[in-house]
C-alpha cells in the first residue's frame, strides 16, 4: 500500500514536470510568433496609442492594475511552498519582488500628464503576466527543490554572482532611462523631444535596454528554462516595440538621427 502511494506521488510529479516542460516550449513558440507579429502591429500603448484599441483608462491606474498581480502571484508561490527562508529561494524571491515592487507601487505614480491605456492592452498584459509570474514561481519554489534542487552554495557560483551584477546593472539602467524621459519637458511644454541623456545617447529605446538586460541576469542566475522564458518573454515584446519608437522618433527628428546614427536598442548593433 504505501509502495502504491509513492509510485503514485512520484509519477504525479513526472507529469506535473512533463507538463511545465511543455507549457514553456508552447510558450517559447508563441513569443516568436509575438515578435514577428509586433514587427506589423504597434502594441497600443504609450507612444503607440490609437483609437483602434479601443476604451482606455488612466495610465497610472493601468500600469498598477497590469504589474501587481504578477507582484502576488510570485509571493503566494512563494508562500505555499517548503522553501520559505531557505537559500538561494528566498534571495530569487527578493530579487523578483524588487522589480515587480518598483514597477506596480513606485513607477505608475512618478508618471506625469495624462495619457490613457487601452484596457484591451491592460487585459492582455495582465494575462501575460500571470503567466510569466507561475512559470518563474512554480519553477522556482516547487519544481526545483524536488528536480534540480538550488543549495545554499548557489549563492557563491559563476552563475549567480554574474547574473545579479547583469540584473543590478539593468535595474538602475531602467530607474534611470524612465528619470530621463519623464523629465523631458517642463510642466505645461507639450513639445515632443529626443532623449539625450544617459543611454539614450546610443540607443532610442534605453529603457527597454535596461529591462531586457535585467532579465537577461535573471535567465543566468536562475539558468534554468524558466528563467530564459523570461528574458524571452521580455525581448519578443520589447524589441519590435524599440523598433516602432525608433522609427516613429526617425520621422520626427531626422536631422539628430543622421547626426547621432542611434541605434535602436542594443548599443551599435540594433
Amino acid at each position: 500500500m504505501r509502495s502504491n502511494l509513492h509510485n503514485l506521488v512520484l509519477m504525479e510529479n513526472i507529469y506535473s514536470l512533463e507538463f511545465f516542460n511543455n507549457f514553456l516550449f508552447v510558450m517559447a513558440l508563441v513569443c516568436v510568433v509575438i515578435f514577428v507579429a509586433l514587427y506589423f502591429v504597434d502594441a497600443g500603448y504609450g507612444k503607440m496609442r490609437t483609437e483602434k484599441w479601443g476604451p482606455a483608462i488612466n495610465n497610472k491606474v493601468g500600469w498598477f492594475l497590469m504589474e501587481a498581480p504578477v507582484f502576488v502571484v510570485m509571493l503566494y508561490l512563494w508562500g505555499l511552498s517548503d522553501v520559505k527562508l531557505q537559500m538561494p529561494y528566498f534571495i530569487f524571491l527578493l530579487i523578483f519582488e524588487l522589480h515587480y515592487f518598483q514597477r506596480s507601487f513606485i513607477f505608475p505614480f512618478l508618471l506625469k500628464g495624462n495619457s490613457k491605456m487601452p484596457l484591451a492592452i491592460m487585459f492582455l498584459s495582465v494575462i501575460w503576466n500571470l503567466i510569466n509570474g507561475y512559470v518563474q514561481g512554480y519553477w522556482l519554489f516547487h519544481l526545483a527543490p524536488m528536480y534540480r534542487p538550488y543549495g545554499a552554495q548557489w549563492v557563491l557560483s559563476w552563475q549567480f554572482i554574474l547574473g545579479v551584477c547583469i540584473f543590478v546593472i539593468g535595474f538602475i539602467i531602467n530607474l534611470h532611462s524612465d528619470h530621463v524621459i519623464r523629465h523631458l519637458r517642463q510642466p505645461g511644454d507639450t513639445n515632443h523631444y529626443l532623449p539625450q541623456k544617459g543611454l539614450y545617447r546610443l540607443v532610442t529605446s534605453a529603457n527597454y535596454l535596461g529591462e531586457i538586460t535585467e532579465w537577461l541576469g535573471w535567465a543566468i542566475l536562475t539558468w534554468s528554462w524558466a528563467g530564459a522564458l523570461f528574458f524571452l518573454l521580455t525581448c519578443s515584446n520589447l524589441v519590435p516595440r524599440a523598433n516602432s519608437i525608433y522609427l516613429k522618433y526617425e520621422q520626427e527628428f531626422p536631422k539628430e538621427f543622421n547626426r547621432k546614427k542611434l541605434k535602436r536598442i542594443i548599443p551599435f548593433i540594433y
